[in-house]
């Protein structure tokens, strides 16, 4: 703590006060220029900010006395200095909703039932920030910007570009690029905009206190459309938030969202997706210049939850616009070895199986991996050809009983789950997320359906993989 630091906000404490600190203990300000004190006096704490950014201070300040105002749960701000470059705010404490979720989740992965209520608490007040409060908002404190128009979107685009894809070594062609830029902005500032965009809506920036979710750190604020708060909370890559629970949550927003301002689901679900990439792409420029510029390397633990973050979006989102350079460089991320390996972290590997019809194509995998296998099961004995056992799949019992009479079929496994095995300690080694493996046969009812069905049962005894099957061209089967 510098003497001059100390002394600036002893004087706040003691104008606000009207006395000094008993003591004043620095705290940490993680990927922030600001530098944080708790000051004590008796039983009762204040934090001290001391920030040279004096327009971001005023958009802090100013957002802060208008939330108050409006009801929400944001720090109340006692004293400033006259020139803004400091404030004592009200002490909410040291627990996140990042903190909480992470010191109470289970091995399994799932999110604790206390911490599932937290979440649906924030997104419940979120339509409050962005739709009733924000339509209050002093616009011409908004800081850098006043909205996040195309300029805003172009700096987190070059942001992802010059400090993650290029300092990783990920190869694109720059105009292409930059014509991919154009096509994804353009469509994404179709979306209704004009409300009270957080900008940093994630877990680390909303306070626990007493159970009750507390919101700091959105004097980043500007307008914008409702999408990206939501992105940035439900894909903050290391809460590694389960794919049903986000789409609970977001189901969540959206009722509370209508209470204030029906009729927007269908736009809000066209754009939804486009918000979560670019707001993948902002974070991952951000983890790679604090991780691979400013060489603060626990940044980069971030790195593999949020390429698994892109691997899902990308295998299931649909866009209405084209950006194939941009698809390219994310898939060579997506593909990269030493991307995936540059943390120390464990992530769950899924195991996608199906089983299929060759006449009817092969299984696409939108995965980006380019890997995996399809076995093709019509090299087996084949029941099809008797006529009892035409209404019945590779699961019914009497079905299984006339496979596993034939020899060939066991040898035909235990070669599978041998070189399936080998390849998901590899996976699990490399730090991989996503393996599909297919079973064709001619029908894809009988022996494709049995082998899928059957390897996913021995899978499913290894530690640290989640295995999902899925019967493709039988639609009326319940599959796991």
């Amino acid at each position: 703590m510098s003497a001059a630091d100390r002394e600036l906000i002893i004087r706040l404490h003691l104008e606000a006060m009207g006395s000094e600190p008993d003591r004043v203990e620095p705290l940490r300000a993680d990927g922030s220029a600001r530098r944080l004190y708790r000051l004590w006096s008796g039983d009762r704490s204040l934090i001290g900010v001391v920030n040279d950014d004096v327009p971001e201070n005023r958009a802090f300040l100013s957002f802060s006395r208008h939330f108050r105002n409006e009801g929400l749960a944001v720090p109340e701000v006692f004293a400033q200095n006259a020139e803004a470059t400091a404030y004592l705010e009200e002490d909410l404490g040291n627990e996140t909703l990042f903190d909480a979720l992470s010191a109470q989740r289970p091995d399994s992965g799932d999110v604790p039932k206390a911490i599932q209520s937290a979440y649906e608490a924030v997104v419940r007040e979120l339509p409050r920030f962005q739709v009733t409060a924000g339509r209050g908002i002093d616009d011409s404190v908004c800081y850098p910007r006043s909205s996040f128009d195309r300029q805003s979107m172009f700096w987190d685009l070059n942001y992802f570009k010059y400090y993650f894809l290029k300092l990783a070594g990920i190869p694109f062609h720059e105009q292409h690029l930059e014509n991919d830029f154009d096509s994804l902005t353009g469509w994404l500032l179709e979306a209704p905009g004009g409300f009270f965009l957080y900008r940093d809506f994630q877990s680390r920036n909303i306070m626990l206190k007493d159970g009750k979710p507390w919101f700091i750190d959105y004097q980043g604020g500007r307008r914008g459309a409702l999408q990206y708060d939501l992105a940035s909370l439900l894909y903050d890559s290391k809460a590694d938030l389960p794919a049903d629970f986000r789409m609970h949550l977001r189901t969540v927003y959206l009722e509370a969202l209508r209470e204030i301002l029906p009729g927007q689901d269908e736009s809000f679900d066209r754009a939804f997706p486009g918000f979560v990439l670019m707001r993948i792409l902002q974070a991952m420029g951000a983890y790679g210049f604090r991780g691979f510029y400013e060489r603060k390397e626990h940044f980069l633990q971030s790195v593999p939850y949020a390429i698994r973050d892109l691997e899902s979006l990308l295998s299931e989102a649909v866009f209405p616009v084209e950006f194939p350079e941009l698809k390219a460089a994310l898939h060579r991320i997506i593909g990269s070895s030493r991307l995936r390996e540059i943390a120390t972290v464990d992530l769950p590997l899924t195991v996608e199986i199906r089983s299929f019809s060759y006449g009817k194509g092969l299984p696409v995998d939108r995965s980006g991996h380019v890997g995996g296998f399809v076995f093709d099961c019509r090299v087996l004995p084949d029941p099809g050809r008797d006529q009892g056992f035409a209404r019945l799949t590779g699961e019914d019992r009497d079905m299984v009983a006339w496979l596993e009479r034939h020899d060939d079929i066991h040898s035909f496994m235990a070669r599978v789950r041998d070189m399936i095995t080998q390849m998901v300690r590899g996976y699990q080694k490399r730090k991989f997320t996503h393996l599909p493996i297919a079973f064709g046969g001619a029908g894809g009812q009988h022996r494709s359906v049995y082998c899928a069905s059957a390897l996913t049962r021995s899978l499913e005894r290894i530690p640290g993989i989640k295995v999902n099957l899925r019967h493709r061209d039988i639609p009326e089967f319940e599959s796991k």
